[in-house]
Parts: structure tokens; C-alpha cells; sequence
């Protein structure tokens, strides 16, 4: 393949493109020609975002065309289609035919993907997943998402909603998530909500703490701290030792704000999973490496 690839990632409140030679893809040394990071308006909806991607889009492009676009979306997406099926932070997004509107704009074949199943791609083509046919990536931040590569190629389900990790209850008795259960992965391992079961253990204003401050308590040896960590650690090393009994992938990519909890977390994370998983699944875990970039990588690799 020649030409650029344009690569697009829609998060909830920034926005970023990228553009790479198509003939640069497969280099070690694979860099950007050019990137842009910008931040949603306030008030921003499903048209200003697409009006500002589109925008630039055509800054980086600078007049040329792209050989294809590839798209990454923070919400549901229906891929066969090209459809946003819906945003949980931005209004206006029900059932957007994305994947039209941009082949319209550039003129190039676009598709377009769920964030988590995107990252999942892009670590697995140029990050910490190279090497291995199966692989789950997990994203463990604001929420609990992931993605699947089985067998070398994405898996969505049935319905496009494979990988929802976040989802899988660890704690029939925990806290209610989000969601409607009780003792769900995210409700027990994301940052919001450990900082929010911590502010309320503490009395303190929940707007006041956040994941990344209950890691620091933690890290200093604060008792609540340390048992909300923990327990999220745990949470989230079931949930991936029952993924690796229910799919059996090589390796579990794990990104996100909270992987930067310290080794102590990623220690009784990897022990709970290997605990959770039967003696014969063999797997490990390891760091993703791509950080934010991982959806933009993502989407190029849709793209090829």
C-alpha cells in the first residue's frame, strides 16, 4: 500500500488524528508525519466533534488524499455497518454512519471501531502484543474495557460487543456498578470508582480524590487506600483468569491510568489471575506500551 493512512481517535472529551506514510508501516522505526491532540468544546456534540476530526484531518493531509482512514470510537460501534451506535459522554451520537460521512469527505475506503478493540489491534500490530496469534488487551482506567485478537484477527462477537471485560461480575455481593449489578470489575478496579468508595470510607468530598491519589495513599501505606487498591487488584486478576479460562489467550495486555499503581498492583494482579486460571492456561501480562497512542495505532492498522 502507498499513500497516507489517516488514522482518527474519538475519545469523550479529546480528540486526535495522525497521519503515516503506508510505506513507513512495517518499519521499526514507524513515526508519525504529523499528529494532533485538541480538546472538545464545551457543550460538544456528535457534529462537533465529526466537524472537528474532519478539520484535522485536513490539516495533516495538506491537500492530499489518504489511501485510507482508519477510525477509533469511545463507545458502542456496529463495524459491519460503520455505525456509532451511541456515545455515553457526547449527545447526538445514536446510530451516526461515521464510516460514510468520512469516506464521503476524503474520498478514501474508511472503517471504523470501538476504542478498546482498536488498541487491541494496534498493540498487537506495533506494541507489546507483536509475536503472539491471541491476545486480550485491557484498558483499565476511567472504566474496564478490552479487546480481543483471536487467532490473529479481531474478534467483536456476535454483536460487536466482545471484550467488555468490565462487565464480568467478580463480586456477587460487591457494590453496585454503573451497569445495574453488583461487583463488577469496573465497579471494584477504575480509578473513579475506587477514589469515590475511598473519599466515602474516609468522609471526604468526593470531587477531592481521585485514582491516581488513592495509588499515592497507597504507595505511603494509608490503610483504606491500601484496602480499596487491593481489592480492585484483585477484582481485576479474577475477571482476567476467568477470560483466560473461557479463551485461553498467550498474552493479557493490560493500559490505562491505573496499571501506574506501582509493582505491589501488578504483583497481586498477576497472582489472582494465575490463581483464577486453571494450572494448563498459560499466559502472561504485561504493560501495554503504546500509552494514549494505542487507538491511533489501531486505526491504521484497520486501515491497511
Amino acid at each position: 500500500m502507498t499513500g497516507l493512512i489517516l488514522a482518527c481517535d474519538f475519545g469523550g472529551t479529546k480528540l486526535s488524528a495522525a497521519v503515516i506514510e503506508a510505506a513507513d508501516v512495517d518499519q521499526p522505526d514507524a513515526a508519525w508525519r504529523g499528529q494532533l491532540r485538541r480538546l472538545a468544546p464545551p457543550g460538544a456534540s456528535a457534529q462537533t466533534d465529526i466537524e472537528m476530526m474532519m478539520g484535522m484531518g485536513r490539516e495533516l493531509l495538506a491537500g492530499e488524499r489518504p489511501s485510507h482512514i482508519g477510525i477509533s470510537f469511545g463507545g458502542p460501534v456496529d463495524y459491519k455497518r460503520g455505525l456509532v451506535r451511541l456515545s455515553h459522554h457526547v449527545p447526538g451520537w445514536e446510530n451516526v454512519p461515521i464510516r460514510q460521512l468520512f469516506a464521503n469527505e476524503f474520498g478514501a475506503p474508511t472503517q471504523v471501531d470501538n476504542d478498546a478493540n482498536v488498541a487491541a489491534l494496534g498493540e498487537w500490530r506495533f506494541g507489546a502484543g507483536r509475536g503472539v496469534a491471541d491476545l486480550l488487551y485491557v484498558t483499565v482506567s476511567t472504566g474496564v474495557g478490552g479487546g480481543w485478537i483471536l487467532d490473529g484477527r479481531p474478534y467483536r462477537g456476535a454483536t460487536g460487543m466482545a471484550g467488555e471485560i468490565g462487565h464480568t461480575v467478580v463480586d456477587p455481593n460487591g457494590p453496585v456498578c454503573l451497569c445495574g449489578k453488583r461487583g463488577c470489575v469496573e465497579r471494584l478496579s477504575s480509578g473513579p470508582y475506587m477514589a469515590q468508595d475511598v473519599a466515602q470510607a474516609r468522609g471526604l468530598p468526593v470531587e477531592d480524590v481521585t485514582g491516581k491519589l488513592v495509588a499515592e495513599w497507597a504507595a505511603v501505606g494509608e490503610t483504606t487506600a491500601v484496602a480499596i487498591l487491593e481489592r480492585g487488584a484483585r477484582g481485576l486478576g479474577v475477571g482476567l483468569g476467568n477470560a483466560a479460562n473461557l479463551l485461553n489467550p498467550r498474552r493479557i495486555v493490560l493500559g490505562g491510568g491505573v496499571t501506574k499503581s506501582g509493582a505491589g498492583w501488578w504483583q497481586l494482579v498477576r497472582h489472582t489471575a494465575q490463581m483464577t486460571a486453571l494450572p494448563e492456561v498459560e499466559f502472561d501480562i504485561v504493560p501495554a506500551q503504546l500509552g494514549d497512542d494505542a487507538p491511533l495505532w489501531g486505526a491504521v492498522a484497520l486501515g491497511e
